[in-house]
């Protein structure tokens, strides 16, 4: 994460997040970071439905595509970053290996990451398939797909 942010700070670029399973880690990585508060913008963590929505998400796409699914974290990432005016928008949702019982849709092992670059209008899309027991195992899975998206693109 440290050359994601010297990246960031050296090009003038910022960065928000909405995220969902990872509680935040993403956004907690980034400022772990000395610098971290050039490029960070904001952070909302949206577990539920109700917050994605008041967040901006459209039920419909929730309702259509259930709310584990690379859509939603496509407009995760595009609400985020428009909300903050970031260059770069990071949306994720999915399930870190347990059930979820108010959305059981879904297999309980996929997680969704979205990365939106307004810039250029574009998406750049992955899905973390989850093979850890604990928690923070698989949130590390997430971080370190983000982190290989963000070197890929910055």
């Amino acid at each position: 994460m440290q050359e994601i942010v010297n990246k960031l700070i050296k090009t003038k670029q910022t960065i928000s997040t909405m995220e969902s399973c990872t509680g935040g880690f993403i956004a907690s990585s980034i400022t772990n970071i000395e610098g971290s508060s050039e490029i960070i913008k904001f952070s909302a963590i949206t577990y539920s439905n109700e917050y994605k929505i008041k967040m901006g998400i459209q039920k419909e796409t929730i309702d259509k595509y259930t709310v584990y699914s690379q859509e939603v974290a496509n407009e995760m990432s595009k609400t985020i970053s428009n909300y903050t005016n970031s260059d770069y928008g990071i949306g994720i949702t999915g399930k870190l290996n347990s059930p979820d019982p108010n959305n059981q849709s879904g297999l309980n092992n996929l997680v969704y990451i979205s990365i939106y670059d307004k810039n250029k209008d574009t998406y750049h899309n992955d899905i973390v398939k989850c093979k850890n027991q604990t928690r923070i195992k698989n949130k590390e899975l997430v971080l370190n797909k983000v982190i290989e998206i963000l070197k890929n693109i910055l």
